[in-house]
């Protein structure tokens, strides 16, 4: 695993409400890649491959638009180690949940 990033998708729209179903469909996205994630108040983390997470980070604007998001804010922060592995999640927060 040699990147992670952390995605924070913001839709333009006027409800909480609607803004918290287009997050979730990004994050059902998320879930579906089959990669290692961390859903944050702020942000989703997801572990794998750089190319990979690339495409992913694309996707994730392409569906908020599909959910009906007319237009969005996206932040990502990238760790990226081309011959190695980065930090995981798991080292990074565990302990801070027991």
């Amino acid at each position: 695993m040699n990147a992670s990033v952390a995605i924070q998708v913001l839709p333009s729209v006027t409800s909480d409400d609607e803004v918290i179903r287009i997050v979730d469909e990004v994050i059902d996205y998320i879930k579906s890649t089959g990669l290692n994630y961390y859903v944050g108040p702020f942000e989703t983390t997801i572990e794998g491959d750089y190319d990979q997470l690339m495409d992913i980070v694309k996707e994730c604007q392409h569906v908020a638009a599909r959910a009906g998001c007319p237009a969005m804010s996206t932040y990502v922060k990238i760790a990226y180690k081309p011959e190695g592995d980065v930090l995981t999640i798991e080292k990074k927060v565990t302990k801070h949940h027991e």
